[in-house]
């Protein structure tokens, strides 16, 4: 399991896994502004469902504060659908560490995508990202993830 702090954030520690990772570990507050977001339970099986995954957690409480996921087909593609990190433990670096992380991860495949909107643009462009265009469908009636 890949843990380090990174530079000026000794109470972060970064995982790779999801060794001893529980749901209660993420009730921290994610999905802020989310009117249907996912239970913690439902968020751990996200995490297990996603390809890759990079978790900061409070060293001090054991809690997750920020996360980043990716799916792949492992050959030439990846797709990084969400970047969070809780609002108590925003503008820290927090985020772009767990972002250098992943595409260290993602390094060897042809297209890593991600989709944001264009006030994020020039965040995504720190880490040699570049705008594109692109679609998208969205079921916010299936936002929770919850079979219903």
């Amino acid at each position: 399991m890949g843990e380090r702090p990174s530079v000026g954030e000794g109470s972060i520690r970064y995982i790779d896994s999801l060794d001893g990772v529980t749901a209660d570990h993420l009730r921290g507050g994610f999905f802020v502004g989310w009117p249907n977001p996912p239970l913690p339970e439902t968020h751990l099986r996200m995490l297990r469902g996603s390809s890759h995954i990079v978790l900061a957690i409070n060293a001090e409480t054991g809690m997750a504060v920020g996360f980043v996921t990716a799916v792949s087909d492992g050959v030439l593609a990846a797709y990084i659908p969400l970047l969070e990190v809780v609002p108590d433990h925003q503008q820290r670096g927090i985020g772009s560490e767990l972002m250098r992380r992943m595409l260290a991860q993602l390094r060897n495949l042809y297209m890593v995508d991600l989709l944001c909107d264009l006030d994020l643009q020039p965040y995504y462009e720190r880490f040699e990202m570049r705008p594109s265009t692109g679609m998208l469908l969205r079921n916010y009636d299936r936002q929770s993830g919850e079979d219903e």
